[in-house]
């Protein structure tokens, strides 16, 4: 992992990330999580604020050092518990059927193999479980999807990993979840190459 990943992108994706609106539609999709919480894709924080008060311990997992930093200093800050580990979603190390709820915000496009993280998450989510995510991915308009697929090389690098060209309903109806809800809109002031937003819920 190189300066820029460890020093640079971590920075400047915390300042990205919190804009008003994103915080807004944070606390909209964790409003009514509760019992075990694991949250992948931990980042440097920004969701703590949003859990409701009832929700006093968080398991958190990132592979990110770098972002990791950033995030122990909010977890100092925080009144919430937080079991927070540096690994990938690939291999989660927790048991069968332990979480009440796993949760994802602008994550799943930066996981190397999303399907096996979403195997993953399936796996480790009890019977009746909800994976709850907030995501940005592939846009409708084909003409849109296309500057994607050309761009998502360029972010890559970029953006440590992230990539614009994910159907993220795809990967999560790919999964073995009997119910899948989901919420297709654009991101206020934001070019639909990034806004393209996708909100739902996944029930084991």
């Amino acid at each position: 992992m190189g300066i820029y990943s460890r020093h640079v992108f971590p920075r400047l994706c915390d300042r990205a990330m919190r804009r008003s609106e994103m915080a807004r539609l944070r606390s909209e999709l964790l409003a009514d999580v509760d019992g075990e919480v694991l949250e992948i894709g931990f980042g440097t924080g920004l969701n703590l604020e949003h859990y409701p008060e009832h929700v006093r311990r968080l398991t958190a997992v990132d592979p990110g050092e770098g972002m990791g930093r950033l995030g122990r200093r909010r977890i100092a800050r925080s009144k919430m518990e937080v079991d927070h580990r540096v690994t990938g979603a690939e291999s989660l190390p927790f048991e069968d059927d332990r979480f009440d709820c796993v949760v994802t915000t602008w994550t799943l496009c930066s996981i190397p193999a999303v399907r096996r993280a979403l195997s993953e998450v399936y796996r480790v989510l009890k019977p009746g479980g909800r994976f709850l995510f907030l995501e940005h991915g592939l846009n409708d308009d084909p003409s849109v999807r296309r500057w994607q697929h050309r761009l998502t090389l360029i972010q890559r690098v970029l953006a440590d990993g992230c990539r614009l060209d994910l159907d993220v309903e795809s990967v999560v109806r790919s999964q073995l979840f009997r119910e899948v809800e989901v919420a297709r809109f654009l991101l206020e002031g934001t070019p639909r190459l990034l806004g393209s937003i996708y909100r739902g819920v996944a029930r084991k």
